[in-house]
């Protein structure tokens, strides 16, 4: 299992699988192939449906500039390795094919084309990649799952995180601080300014609640506009683990070492569910992504609490167990409806998954690894309107209703 460092990155939003991966390809063939007299870059499948509203379009845009670049559109075509699927094309002046290449974005900004994994480092940082697996060990060894974590990604991890953390304490900042429509066309207002300043009014409960829905929104929006987020473990589901580790922070006065552990647990759970499953949209529908945020974040919280390794792996799978099924249907092809909300709802449940687990000793019957296989078969299970092609659910309601 890979580090998380690639699972935490810091770049532009709006979709990590369809802004972030494309862009990343786009560097990437053209230091391969820098001299071409054209390009063209072919879109397939869950890219080529929802990417004008996931701006993929204008990543690869910038990416080749100031080169032109054609972009053919094939929704209704897909590469066999994912729905996430792009040709790339170096062109001669007269046309002739130099070079060409096939990768897909698989989700969180990472690429994988025929030979695997694109531009991440070779070779195993984790030897178990079952979390029974690593909670049997810790339990041997008397180690805490942040504590495993930082020893094995090694030097340098606690700085990325610090970094992640800043980023996502900035994109809050931004997101508070800044009101006015959402680009796109959908007329959505931002709101995380609006709600921060109504939670001062209410009592204990509803502040709770308020704050935590004005932090989640205040990242999601900031994603929406394209601004810069971290992927937890996406960019359409990034405003999840910031609000909760911002809510903890000022409620449990937290420590910088204690944030970090939490990071890393949190870092450890999402990776399991993408080297196990997936975190595409694309792929298995918005339980891969807002499950996974929501699971990441309900670990994070019980480890903030002082939960004990069954607990924090008992808040993790209650996180994801409760979203599965969840479809991905944008409307417009935009992270926005319902992605803003659901960011702020999932980091509400990942408090109370933590609550819940807290309550408990830890036992339970259905393990993390089984949901997260159970994750992947309903993914796979959804038909394609339903992953991330606005075809189907919401988008096609929504643009009923607007028609009529």
């Amino acid at each position: 299992m890979e580090s998380i460092r690639q699972l935490y990155r810091i770049g532009q939003g709006p979709s990590s699988s369809h802004t972030m991966g494309p862009r990343f390809a786009a560097e990437r063939f053209l230091r391969r192939q820098p001299d071409a007299a054209a390009y063209r870059v072919t879109l397939f499948g869950s890219l080529a449906a929802t990417g004008r509203g996931h701006l993929t379009d204008r990543a690869l845009q910038n990416a080749f500039a100031p080169r032109a670049v054609e972009i053919v559109w094939r929704p209704d075509q897909a590469l066999p390795e994912h729905p996430n699927g792009m040709r790339f094309e170096a062109l001669a002046k007269d046309g002739e094919l130099l070079a060409a290449w096939e990768v897909c974005s698989v989700g969180g900004g990472a690429l994988r084309d025929a030979a695997g994994p694109v531009g991440e480092p070779r070779g195993a940082v984790y030897s178990l990649a079952r979390l029974a697996e690593i909670l049997r060990h810790c339990e041997r060894q008397g180690e805490s799952l942040g504590d495993y974590v930082l020893a094995r990604e090694g030097a340098g991890i606690e700085a990325h995180l610090e970094t992640a953390w800043q980023a996502m304490r900035a994109a809050i900042e931004r997101g508070l601080q800044t009101e006015g429509p959402l680009p796109g066309g959908l007329g959505l207002a931002r709101k995380a300014r609006s709600f921060h300043r109504k939670a001062s009014l209410f009592g204990p409960h509803l502040r709770q609640s308020g704050l935590l829905c004005a932090y989640a929104y205040a990242v999601a929006e900031e994603n929406a506009a394209g601004g810069i987020i971290v992927t937890a473990p996406t960019c359409g589901s990034c405003g999840v683990l910031p609000a909760v580790l911002r809510y903890l922070d000022e409620t449990l006065d937290c420590s910088r070492e204690d944030l970090l552990r939490a990071l890393a647990v949190a870092g450890l759970i999402g990776n399991l569910v993408k080297h196990n499953a997936s975190i595409s949209g694309a792929e298995v529908g918005c339980q891969g992504e807002i499950g996974t945020a929501c699971a990441m974040a309900a670990a994070a919280a019980t480890k903030l609490h002082g939960g004990s390794l069954a607990q924090i792996e008992y808040a993790a799978e209650m996180g994801l167990e409760h979203h599965l099924g969840l479809t991905c249907d944008p409307v417009g092809g935009l992270v926005q409806i319902p992605c803003i909300e659901r960011n702020a709802h999932a980091a509400a449940r990942a408090l109370s998954c933590c609550h819940f687990a807290l309550l408990s000793d830890g036992r339970h019957k259905v393990s993390f690894d089984t949901i997260t296989r159970v994750m992947k078969e309903t993914g796979q299970a959804l038909p394609s309107l339903y992953r991330e092609t606005s075809g189907g659910g919401i988008a096609q309601a929504y643009d009923g209703e607007r028609k009529d």
